[in-house]
């Protein structure tokens, strides 16, 4: 009996596998049984094994995710594009970061303390946090994760980015309290599996319109080539550290002074697809393309193709919502080409936040000095290999 109940459960998906496994191997353990169904449920069908129900005790658990930089193919990856036509984006991380730092207390009270937006909360752990637009992303996570058994926590968020800033900040926040919240209880979840819970929590269960780049470049850092259609698959791409050192020698990172809610110019943008618009739906066909022949460029170390296909990406980017550029980034765009910059392109949605700029490094101090005079940010920076990092002290 017990090896043909071996052989039926080799032959269900993973996730299905690991639920059933651990539902026949607690039949005795009535509550330890209840508490893993709990947890099921709350995140979706992750189901721990019997051994992490009862985690170690810690004095705090840490996370910290990287911020992205979108070179190609934003928007595909929002829906209902890639269940249509399939979704491609090229990315990489960067030395950026979402923090998360978690504190058990003695009692049974949750506290946030939120950094960026200066606002903190607390509420029991034995009950569902109202979601009231305070917070929601953090609230919403926990009500999807907590477990009452373990009692209450302090936590503290924090990004290096305004909220906003068309580097993903939101989703980043959200992939990093997943990893800490399940480092905590102790919740065997890969890449994937973060990702993919940090979007449901963030789309689906409070609605925030948006793709699903951010979460999968935050959990798995890097560059990374990315397709969506039925499901998620990403290809880290293995790139030359000469041709890495050479491309940050040529990027500017550079901050507009605005941030936007990105959701508007999503659900325009989203509108169109639905009407079936042509401008919009040629813009994402191309930067389907785009991403394809810039992963192509980067990998052979073509970089200056890949600055003239970054420009291209601009102008492709345009014709998917009238909202996205705006006079202030028409004009920022303006002064760097004038100073001797070779492309650009704005880093997220648009309408404010990043502009990434390509330059020769020769002329890469001008651009920036132009830059700054017009009021407009413009810094170095350094790509991040490494995804999500969880630990406890």
């Amino acid at each position: 009996m017990r090896a043909a109940l071996v052989r039926a459960l080799l032959q269900l998906p993973p996730r299905v596998r690991l639920a059933a496994a651990l539902e026949e191997s607690m039949m005795e353990g009535v509550g330890v049984s209840s508490r893993a169904a709990t947890v099921r449920r709350r995140t979706g069908g992750f189901a721990p094994p019997p051994h992490t129900l009862f985690p170690k005790p810690c004095r705090h658990v840490r996370a910290k995710a990287p911020l992205r930089i979108s070179f190609a193919g934003g928007g595909t990856d929002v829906s209902p594009f890639p269940e249509t036509e399939g979704g491609a984006v090229l990315s990489a991380t960067i030395d950026r970061f979402a923090h998360a730092s978690l504190s058990p207390r003695s009692d049974n009270q949750v506290s946030i303390e939120s950094v960026d937006f200066s606002l903190s909360l607390d509420f029991p752990v034995t009950e569902d946090p109202v979601l009231d637009g305070k917070l929601d992303l953090v609230k919403a996570a926990i009500r999807r994760l907590r477990r009452e058994d373990l009692g209450g926590y302090d936590l503290v968020l924090r990004s290096n980015t305004p909220p906003g800033s068309g580097l993903g900040s939101s989703s980043t926040i959200m992939v990093a309290l997943v990893g800490m919240l399940h480092e905590f209880y102790g919740l065997p979840l890969d890449q994937y599996e973060v990702a993919d819970l940090a979007y449901a929590i963030e789309r689906q269960d409070l609605n925030i319109r948006g793709g699903l780049q951010d979460h999968y470049a935050a959990a798995f850092g890097g560059f990374n080539f990315m397709e969506f259609g039925e499901r998620v698959i990403v290809n880290p791409l293995r790139i030359r550290d000469s041709i890495v050192n050479e491309l940050e020698f040529s990027l500017l990172l550079c901050f507009t002074g605005i941030t936007r809610e990105s959701a508007h110019i999503i659900s325009d943008q989203t509108s169109r697809v639905k009407a079936a618009e042509s401008d919009t739906l040629a813009g994402l066909r191309a930067q389907k393309q785009l991403a394809v022949a810039m992963k192509g460029a980067l990998l052979r170390g073509r970089l200056g193709e890949f600055g003239e296909l970054l420009g291209e990406a601009w102008r492709e980017k345009q014709k998917l919502s009238p909202m996205i550029a705006t006079p202030r980034i028409q004009e920022a765009f303006e002064i760097a080409l004038s100073n001797g910059a070779t492309s650009g392109k704005v880093t997220g949605a648009g309408g404010g936040g990043y502009i990434l700029f390509y330059c020769d490094f020769k002329k890469k101090h001008r651009v920036a000095a132009a830059l700054e005079r017009f009021g407009v940010t413009a810094t170095e920076f350094s790509f991040e290999p490494r995804g999500l990092t969880t630990w406890r002290t």
